[in-house]
């Protein structure tokens, strides 16, 4: 079977890998894929958002199965062109992808099937919203409503941050129209996890569970960037803890999805915060995290291939996915200025200095034609915001960590950076 991936991230990356690794796979291609995805699939020169490129792609290469990556294009409705012309694909439709795309869609959801989350307002007028500072007291949890690449977050400290934040999105509009609306949330504290669910029409399967790290620096602090590391399982999770998340949680989203008429297929990922009153809903994402993926998948025993078809064909019920013991760690590196304006183009050094046993992941990379006074060469250069993803597995938390860090620090490029404390400001709070 010949399978489409769209997307060209480090989540891309990790699901080329895993999917490279079934026996039932003929051809692998990417849209528009990465310098390390390129090692694994035949990467095609159609942007991810570029919906009619990509249905044009899966005629002209006999694709059996396309895989969405990024929430941008399922929430244009990618799925739903692909499907009418008979194609399988993986990942939830349009109606579906809201759960992503609008907050307030969320949240409404949450409260209708009355699933653990903050207290909330919406509002569509600027003046009403900073009338409401300190609805729910500070900090106040300010949300643009529609997409913003993981940063349309502000948690503001004082009314004076509250102000500012307002004023960006629904005065200066610094995230276009995903802030006309604006989300307002009671804050709750506590730890955060993550629960990434395989999910079809008839159940919910949830992958193991990971926990990633936002904010761009070390201890939790700076602005709110796509991810900057994860690792799984939490260090949250025990047995007791994951049943009461399937049926508080899972469970009830399920039966949400079934009496909304939201014919889910693809996957779940549910942000949680770990309070003292239980789990509670942060956010619901339509697509694979980014970079929990790069920590999950190699933890994944069964097909991946099989996984997807099942999802795809409402039969999710029939496979038995199995997980390894392991701990995995991935921490991101960095572009110098990430997550605001950054330089591209620099040559990323040390990338064949890694154990055998380490997964590079790439996620804002390209391939470069280099040429000085002596030597022409092709080189993996810088491409984004975010740039590799290295993810190690150990029997402990300790070893997957120490050994993602060791092999971090043999890569190399100009203004690279990256925390310092990914899996272990959970790791001192459970000590």
């Amino acid at each position: 079977m010949n399978v489409l991936i769209v997307g060209g991230g480090g989540r891309e990356h990790a699901l080329a890998w895993c999917l490279s690794q079934s026996p039932r796979l003929e051809k692998l291609y990417c849209a528009p894929g990465n310098a390390g995805i390129a090692k694994l699939a035949r990467c095609l020169p159609v942007e991810a958002e570029d919906i009619e490129g990509i249905a044009k792609a899966v005629m002209e290469h006999d694709i059996g199965l396309a895989v969405i990556g990024p929430e941008v294009p399922l929430a244009m409705g990618i799925v739903d062109v692909l499907e009418a012309s008979g194609t399988r694909v993986f990942g939830p439709n349009k109606k579906c992808s809201q759960l992503e795309a609008s907050k307030a869609f969320t949240k409404d959801f949450l409260a209708r099937h009355n699933i653990p989350t903050a207290k909330y307002k919406v509002f569509t007028e600027k003046e009403e919203l900073l009338k409401a500072i300190g609805l729910f007291g500070f900090p106040m949890v300010i949300k643009a409503d529609g997409l913003a690449a993981g940063k349309g977050v502000v948690i503001a400290k004082t009314a004076e941050e509250a102000k500012t934040a307002i004023e960006q999105m629904m005065g200066e509009k610094v995230f276009g129209a995903a802030g006309e609306r604006v989300v307002v949330e009671e804050f709750i504290s506590g730890v955060e996890a993550s629960v990434l669910c395989f999910v079809d029409e008839n159940i919910i399967v949830p992958m193991e569970s990971a926990q990633d790290y936002k904010r761009i620096y070390d201890d939790d602090e700076g602005p709110n960037t796509g991810g900057m590391g994860a690792y799984s399982p939490s260090l949250l999770f025990d047995e007791a803890l994951k049943k009461r998340v399937m049926k508080e949680i899972l469970a009830p989203t399920l039966e949400g999805l079934q009496i909304d008429g939201l014919d889910y297929k693809g996957v779940l990922y549910a942000g949680l915060m770990i309070t003292g009153e239980g789990p509670k809903v942060i956010e619901f994402n339509i697509r694979f995290g980014d970079p929990e993926t790069q920590a999950v998948l190699p933890r994944l025993e069964t097909d991946l291939l099989d996984v997807f078809l099942a999802v795809a064909e409402n039969n999710l019920a029939g496979v038995d996915i199995k997980w390894n013991v392991k701990r995995t760690v991935c921490v991101v590196l960095a572009s110098d200025g990430y997550p605001g304006s950054y330089d591209k183009g620099f040559v990323i050094e040390g990338l064949d200095n890694m154990d055998s046993d380490i997964w590079v992941f790439h996620a804002g990379t390209a391939l470069s034609h280099i040429c000085n006074e002596s030597l022409c060469r092709t080189a993996v250069v810088t491409a984004g915001g975010r740039v590799l993803g290295v993810a190690a597995a150990a029997d402990s938390h300790e070893e997957a960590r120490a050994k993602a860090y060791e092999n971090a620090a043999r890569i190399s490029f100009k203004g690279a950076q990256y925390r310092k404390d990914i899996g272990l400001l959970d790791y001192l709070r459970i000590k």
